[in-house]
């Protein structure tokens, strides 16, 4: 699946939904997906917490047959969804297709909009973390 791919597929499971609450719930869901699959507690170290969120977040990422593989985790159940849907949509791609990806959803969906100023500071720290380990790897 593109990254395009997993985009629109995540607007549409959203659009389902008119109220926001009901898509709060969503993403909640969406957060207790991250636990089937937990990162390593040794990962959540302060070097992979990332700066810029209100609630505590870790993001690690390794190379694997040439596509960047994604792990992360928050305290906060809100925060987990978004750390979901994240990974979900960049997590297993090359490190070009990561640095390139034009990232509509979180506007499509309404995201942005709904999430406190902090929040959406947030969210952009950990994009911003994300495209820098597909960089890094990009350059080696």
């Amino acid at each position: 699946m593109t990254i395009n791919e997993a985009q629109d597929e995540i607007i549409e499971e959203f659009e389902a939904f008119d109220d926001w609450m009901d898509r709060y719930q969503l993403l909640v869901d969406y957060g207790k997906e991250l636990k089937k699959n937990p990162m390593p507690e040794t990962d959540k170290v302060d070097q992979n917490k990332i700066d810029g969120c209100q609630s505590t977040v870790w993001f690690t990422a390794k190379i694997q047959d040439g596509k960047v593989m994604y792990q992360g985790d928050s305290e906060a159940l809100l925060v987990q969804g978004i750390v979901a849907l994240l990974l979900r949509v960049l997590s297993g791609h090359s490190p070009e297709e990561i640095v390139k990806a034009d990232l509509y959803f979180i506007d499509r969906i309404g995201l942005r909009e709904h999430l406190s100023p902090t929040r959406s500071n947030g969210v952009a720290a950990m994009l911003k973390q994300m495209k820098l380990f597909a960089l890094a790897y990009q350059a080696k």
